[in-house]
């Protein structure tokens, strides 16, 4: 048996009583945390709020041999995998679990929050409302272009973007994020974006989040303190919407797109 569990957005107390009876019960737990972090905790206090040990698992014992733990265990094992926020927004997760159904082993999800419904009640935009996501990557060879096509079709159709940002061997800021989107506009000879309403979101699901919401180049400029952020650029605006960023995230009377 294979258990999916996902912790949540912050912390050790972001858990699910659900959760927390998963791994009580598991005779061998698992976790990854390089396509999520909770940044709030560390793999100790983990082990110390649920009173287990925990084995901490790299990209490669995930996607590349998981025959030799998880999978391994979870033929003759009750085996929980944790991952921060939700368990299968990752797409590693669900190629793990149709592994795992496809070598005969039974899986169950247990599922936390997640940034993507996070951010709407952060921000107060409507989840419908979002169109394709993307990530701002770190340009290892060369900056992609598909974060800003992404923002540029989903702004032909009138639908918010939500842009994660990179998180390998370090966090990327906000100011890193927004530098290689407009980087990507200007080769693309155009500049609208910077002036064009955006929505920065820091530390999701701690006590202390921030939420800004500003032209993109104001954004840019902007300390928001510690990691993990998130960044927004908003499609028009329902009257609801503008009324929650005017409220909650400090933007202007009349943001709407910039």
């Amino acid at each position: 048996m294979l258990t999916f569990v996902g912790l949540g957005l912050f912390d050790e107390d972001d858990i699910s009583l659900k959760g927390l009876k998963a791994i009580e019960n598991a005779e061998a737990i698992y976790a990854e945390f390089y396509t999520s972090k909770l940044i709030g905790t560390t793999i100790e206090k983990l082990e110390e709020f649920y009173k287990r040990e925990i084995h901490l698992l790299s990209r490669d014992d995930v996607e590349q041999a998981p025959d030799k733990n998880i999978l391994r265990d979870s033929k003759h094992k009750n085996v929980a995998f944790l991952t921060a926020g939700d368990a299968m927004i990752s797409t590693t997760h669900v190629a793990l679990r149709i592994r795992a159904h496809n070598e005969g082993i039974t899986t169950r999800i247990i599922h936390g929050a997640s940034i993507a419904t996070a951010v709407c009640g952060l921000t107060g935009l409507q989840n419908y409302r979002f169109g394709k996501s993307a990530t701002l990557a770190f340009p290892y060879r060369g900056i992609s272009d598909v974060p800003y096509n992404t923002v540029t079709v989903n702004l032909r159709n009138d639908l918010h973007t939500l842009l994660f940002l990179d998180i390998r061997e370090e966090f990327m800021t906000l100011g890193q994020g927004i530098e290689l989107l407009l980087h990507s506009e200007h080769e693309k000879g155009r500049d609208r974006l910077a002036s064009s309403l955006a929505v920065g979101i820091a530390r999701a699901g701690s006590v202390s989040p921030t939420v800004r919401a500003d032209t993109l180049a104001k954004l840019k400029e902007h300390d928001f303190g510690p990691p993990p952020h998130i960044l927004v650029l908003p499609a028009s605006l329902h009257f609801l919407e503008q009324e929650a960023l005017q409220t909650f995230a400090g933007a202007q009377n009349d943001g709407d797109r910039g």
